[in-house]
Parts: C-alpha cells; structure tokens; sequence
C-alpha cells in the first residue's frame, strides 16, 4: 500500500462486496417482509438469514478499515460528513440488529423501523461517500509529510 489511508485492492473489494451483499438481501427482505411485495424470493427466511451472514462479514470489513483508513480520513479532514455519518448509521443498524434478535418484544416494531429507515440512509451516504472524489483527487495523503 502506497497511501496512508488508501486500500490495498483486496479489502476494498471486501468492504465493497460485504456492504453491497448486505444492502441487497437487507433489501430485498424490507420489500418482501415490510412491503408485503409478493414474490417466491422475497422476505423469506433465507433471504434473513444471508443478511444476517451479509451483516456480519460487513460488520468485518468495517473493522478491518477502522484502525486505519478513518484515521487517515479524519487527519486528512476529506469526506468528514459522509465518514462518521456512516460511522454513526452502522452503529444504529449493528445496535438495532442486535435488539431485533436479543431484544425485548415490546420494543421490536420501533427497533424494526430504525433499522430498515437507518438502512436506507446508510446506502445512501455509502453510495455518496464511494462515488465523490477527494478534494485533494485519489491521492489525499500522499506527500503530506505530518503524516
């Protein structure tokens, strides 16, 4: 790796393809399950449970760039908005992933919302955070010698 904050290709990949599986089945099971849009596919429990697996390797990948590609963002003050905005709203859905398996039954129609409107939210800022440039182009760190 030759940039403080840059992914080596391989782990780009895999926090590209965990969020991306995990955004889909999470999809596809709101359409189903939430909006009742009947097809032999979706809201099924299979559908459920590849999210579940889909969210824990996201949740992997994730952690695999937390101790340094977020460093390296916040000292480089590139894309700080959309960063911790998605810091925040996987916090919220790991959270609320958590209560809707281990949590009380009185809460789960509250926690069910907050995870699929977090959800929705988070693709959303995902997308924005991967498509824009950095202000300083791909090389955002590169010769800065504080770093």
């Amino acid at each position: 790796m030759s940039r403080l904050g840059k992914m080596p290709s391989w782990q780009k990949s895999f926090v590209l393809y965990g969020m991306i599986t995990c955004s889909i089945t999470g999809l596809l099971y709101l359409l189903g399950h939430q909006f009742q849009i009947q097809c032999a596919m979706l809201g099924t429990h299979l559908v459920l449970v590849a999210h579940g697996i889909a969210a824990m390797l996201a949740t992997l990948a994730l952690g695999s760039v937390l101790t340094f590609h977020i460093k390296a963002g916040y000292k480089s003050k590139n894309k700080w908005i959309s960063g911790f905005s998605q810091l925040s709203f996987l916090a919220v859905l790991v959270i609320s992933g958590a209560l809707l398996y281990y949590g009380p039954e009185e809460i789960r129609d509250g926690v069910i919302d907050t995870h699929w409107i977090s959800g929705l939210i988070f693709i959303a800022i995902f997308t924005v955070h991967i498509a824009t440039k950095s202000r300083n182009g791909d090389h955002h760190l590169k010769g800065n010698p504080r770093h």
